[in-house]
């Protein structure tokens, strides 16, 4: 398969560090030598699936297609208001799509998760065209008063038009189950017979934990694929690394010993917004015309679950 649209949209709402450390016992000091954060766009007033709809529409607009050419639909997405229907399903009704939808829940690897999906059905020659929506609202998993897990995150959806190509060179999954790492837990409806004991948190994080496996998952894997399909890292145009956090964005850099510019990042501005990091990294850089046919793009990504993932594809 290869690419052939992107779009992105975020929350018209920035959120500074000078603004966290109004109601958070933190600062701009505090937090950009630990995360390189700045700022960060918060879901106010906008829905998720409207974010959602129109960076899909984007990505469509760029593709050519028109939107009953679309036959498969994926959304990635870790919560959000609906408990069902699938968000892929408020999606497509907002763009009018009536193909086959799925939702998947991978956390920051989304986007390479459902690419694999997206490849495994062109493999079996079961569809043409495909979106992914990536829409993610991590802001609204985070204990406000918590600092070590607030100040990281913001608010995003990103999309991505597939059509029939040669352009994915290889993926890799991996996972290291650990549901003790990153979690979030919520009650559910009551029964007359529940006697469990329930409880309900907002987002937990292991830090140093999660910042050694996001290094050594995503070092390991880039390595091993690159070898896999047979392109040295000289044959790389970007490596499009998930937006968690500049030190483990630098640790990986200095680990693959390849050239700062090589390695786009916005998480300055945008935060960690979990799986639509890698998509609206994506978009943001074709809309400024950084790609040219033929360039190499690696990306990586880790997250909950333990989960992680890379994919190597030309432009």
């Amino acid at each position: 398969m290869r690419i052939i649209g992107t779009g992105s949209v975020l929350p018209s709402k920035v959120v500074t560090n000078n603004d966290l450390s109004k109601f958070l016992d933190t600062s701009d000091e505090w937090i950009v030598p630990r995360t390189g954060i700045r700022t960060r766009h918060v879901i106010t007033d906008e829905k998720l699936e409207d974010m959602a709809i129109e960076a899909a529409r984007k990505a469509i607009d760029e593709s050519g297609l028109k939107l009953e050419e679309i036959d498969y639909f994926i959304c990635s997405n870790v919560v959000n208001e609906y408990v069902t229907p699938g968000l892929s399903c408020i999606i497509a009704a907002g763009l009018g799509l009536t193909c086959p939808c799925v939702d998947i829940n991978c956390a920051c690897p989304g986007f390479i998760y459902a690419l694999d999906i997206a490849e495994t059905r062109y493999l079996a020659k079961k569809s043409k065209n495909i979106l992914i929506v990536c829409a993610e609202e991590p802001t609204r998993m985070c204990d406000w008063s918590d600092r070590s897990t607030a100040v990281l995150f913001g608010d995003g959806a990103a999309a991505v038009v597939l059509t029939e190509g040669d352009n994915i060179k290889g993926i890799k999954l991996h996972s290291e189950p650990a549901a003790d790492k990153i979690w979030m837990k919520r009650i559910l409806s009551k029964t007359p017979f529940i006697t469990k004991e329930e409880t309900e948190a907002a987002l937990q994080m292991k830090g140093r934990e999660v910042f050694k496996f996001a290094v050594n998952a995503s070092t390991t894997q880039v390595d091993a694929l690159l070898k896999e399909v047979g392109i040295s890292k000289d044959q790389v145009s970007y490596y499009m690394v998930h937006q968690a956090n500049q030190r483990i964005l630098d640790s990986i850099e200095d680990y693959l010993g390849e050239p700062k510019e090589k390695f786009p990042s916005n998480i300055s501005d945008h935060g960690n917004s979990s799986s639509a990091s890698c998509l609206i990294l994506l978009d943001e850089c074709n809309r400024k015309g950084m790609f040219k046919k033929g360039d190499i793009l690696v990306f990586s990504a880790f997250g909950a679950g333990l989960l992680s993932a890379a994919a190597v594809l030309e432009w």
